[in-house]
């Protein structure tokens, strides 16, 4: 049994890889992973329902791999989509980027699976002269995949038929259709200079009690904790680029988000401490 650190570590990595494990003979699996270990794999390429890669065996010509699961239809894929935009934090934790350790819940909601359950699902081919199937090529590709995942999750997504794009355009023209609706007469006049001139104040008339809540939000319960998706604008917005100076330092942008991850991380703990008076 192979490792998942080995290959990626977060949980639909491990999924992956235990669907795999569950499905092909363990001896050829054995002989992949040492492929995979030893860089024998050359090139993999995701697209909507096959992936195909090349592979490094005994011969000078790299063998050509194809791994087929099959992509899910429209009407499926809408009944996913809707399932994942009806609970919002798989719509937040998607958006930034994440995947949900429930996400399978909305799939099987859907009537399908993000991940292969039975041999069926999966077809694999290879070009080598062995006979087996799958081979020790097709092998280490599956544990290559798991790594693939690992860095990016969407590809479990493109594999089934949508790109990241489309899931995301997907799930905020859902959440936007869903919103509550503005109410009536309110617009962003209201809350001009001029407006509140015109209702005989001004603005100075209320700065003692800006802070203060009226008598319609005396009951409006109030519940501050840690967000459900960390440092979600960061990983929304992506590493910036830094200055060719920083780079000659040693710098890159993954020290700068881990570093603003960070920092984020004391200020919500601080916040909190502050509003529930914890010294």
């Amino acid at each position: 049994m192979a490792r998942a650190s080995e290959f990626g570590g977060n949980w639909w990595t491990q999924q992956w890889i235990a669907a795999m494990e569950r499905l092909v003979d363990a001896a050829r699996l054995g002989r992949g992973r040492s492929y995979a270990r030893g860089g024998k794999v050359r090139s993999i390429d995701v697209q909507p329902g096959v992936v195909k890669a090349r592979v490094q065996g005994s011969r000078p010509q790299p063998y050509r791999v194809e791994i087929r699961l099959p992509a899910l239809g429209h009407a499926e894929w809408e009944r996913v989509l809707d399932a994942l935009a009806s609970q919002a934090i798989f719509a937040a934790k998607l958006l930034a980027e994440e995947m949900p350790p429930t996400v399978e819940e909305a799939f099987a909601a859907a009537g399908v699976s993000l991940f292969p359950r039975q041999t069926e699902d999966l077809e694999t081919d290879c070009s080598c002269p062995d006979w087996a199937n799958p081979c020790k090529h097709v092998a280490a590709v599956h544990y290559l995949l798991g790594a693939e995942f690992d860095r990016d999750p969407f590809l479990l997504f493109r594999l089934r038929g949508l790109t990241k794009d489309e899931v995301m355009a997907a799930l905020r023209a859902r959440r936007t259709a869903a919103a509550p609706a503005e109410p009536a007469g309110r617009s962003d006049e209201a809350a001009t200079p001029e407006t509140a001139e015109a209702a005989g104040s001004s603005l100075d008339d209320d700065l003692e009690r800006f802070w203060v809540a009226g008598e319609g939000l005396a009951h409006f319960p109030v519940h501050l904790a840690p967000p459900d998706v960390q440092a979600a604008v960061l990983k929304r917005l992506g590493a910036p680029a830094l200055p060719a100076s920083a780079r000659m330092s040693g710098y890159n942008e993954r020290d700068l988000l881990r570093a603003l991850e960070s920092a984020y991380a004391v200020v919500s703990a601080r916040a909190l401490a502050l509003a529930y008076g914890d010294d």
